[in-house]
């Protein structure tokens, strides 16, 4: 028997931020980072709290890839404030932060009920809506997710003023995370009606909104849709996992600090190839591999298409790596020209057991080898 579910509340649309004054909490803790508070853009916040009459703080010590210490240090100013809920505010990393900080408050000392009201200022991890956060070991150069209903945001805020400022560098990493997440919800081996219409959904308005909000950050039209394709491919990926691009990604970014959503873009043309088998595919296969049919369709969604299922996955692939060079995302290691062949090449097998060992990676539609993801990163290169 399966299950779907949406725990959370979605607020979004223009003025979405107005329901922060209608908050049913007295005293909230605001967990961000430095840029949000030094931008003032932190304003867009506090004010509605202060016309609702809601008391906060301030911990704005997050930082990207959120190690276990600064988890640490939330938790006790959490503990010493005592807020009835945690507002958090910024991108994956604030948002994975306040998960964190609240499940662990909550068993150091006991807690009790806090809420938790997600609002991000980046359109792609889809943390607003997930049970699901990340943290750092930085000593061990690795990642660690946490997995429970109990990390689920009580409410989101989807409010496109929070992403107009963001720099087209960004706009396109974060939008490429979109794109992955629905990708390998809509492959995964979890996969379910409910999640997959919410992931083509996403598909669809990355394949006509991605490449307008990176080419124009003012577009407001496609920064709101890009907003709200991020959050259909998180409450997706919530349902069904995600797959090896994620668990190959994770790796990248804790070992070379590549951020995720640029490690995951790199990765994906690989990660087709390698779950539909195409480079590899002969006449003589009676059957297509499972992920063929899915990653045609998705195909069809972008408006791609081909004489028959491999040639149009193919299409796929090229359309990938067309949006990469689009938005001067590299599509390899060697071309960032920040790490060295050496380097790179020293860490592949480490990374490679790591992977292996990713929860996401469970759920991909094709089991991987240790040799199988060594050869994706070798490639990668």
């Amino acid at each position: 028997m399966k299950s779907f579910e949406i725990k959370t509340k979605i607020f979004f649309g223009e003025q979405a931020l107005d329901r922060l004054k209608e908050l049913p909490y007295k005293k909230v803790l605001i967990i961000t980072d430095p840029y949000v508070v030094q931008s003032r853009m932190i304003e867009l916040i506090t004010t509605p709290l202060k016309e609702g009459g809601i008391d906060y703080d301030i911990f704005k010590d997050v930082v990207p890839d959120p190690p276990i210490e600064k988890i640490s240090e939330g938790v006790r100013v959490l503990l010493e404030y005592k807020p009835e809920a945690i507002v958090a505010v910024g991108g994956g990393s604030a948002i994975d932060s306040s998960k964190s900080i609240r499940e662990f408050a909550k068993k150091v000392d006991d807690y009790g009920e806090i809420g938790l009201v997600a609002i991000p200022t980046t359109s792609g991890t889809g943390s607003e809506v997930t049970s699901f956060a990340v943290v750092s070991d930085r000593q061990a150069e690795r990642k660690y997710p946490l997995v429970s209903k109990s990390l689920t945001p009580e409410e989101t805020i989807l409010d496109a003023e929070l992403v107009k400022s963001v720099p087209p560098a960004v706009t396109a990493d974060t939008g490429m995370d979109v794109l992955t997440h629905a990708i390998e919800s809509c492959v995964s081996t979890e996969r379910n009606e409910f999640a997959t219409a919410l992931a083509e959904k996403a598909i669809e308005i990355c394949g006509v909104f991605l490449l307008r909000a990176y080419l124009d950050g003012h577009d407001m039209h496609a920064r709101q849709k890009m907003h709200v394709a991020s959050c259909l491919a998180g409450l997706a990926f919530n349902s069904t996992s995600l797959g090896l691009n994620h668990g190959m990604a994770h790796q990248l970014g804790a070992m070379f600090h590549i951020p995720h959503g640029r490690a995951n873009a790199m990765l994906l043309p690989h990660i087709i190839e390698f779950n539909s088998d195409i480079n590899k595919h002969s006449k003589s296969r009676k059957e297509y591999l499972p992920a063929v049919k899915k990653y045609s369709t998705i195909a069809q969604i972008l408006g791609l298409s081909s004489y028959n299922k491999i040639m149009t996955v193919r299409s796929l692939v090229n359309w990938v790596q067309f949006m990469l060079k689009e938005m001067d995302i590299p599509l390899s290691i060697s071309q960032m020209g920040t790490i060295t062949e050496e380097e790179y090449m020293s860490k592949i097998d480490e990374m490679a057991d790591a992977a292996l060992m990713d929860g996401c990676t469970a759920t991909n539609p094709r089991q991987a080898t240790k040799a199988d993801i060594v050869s994706i990163y070798r490639a990668l290169w």
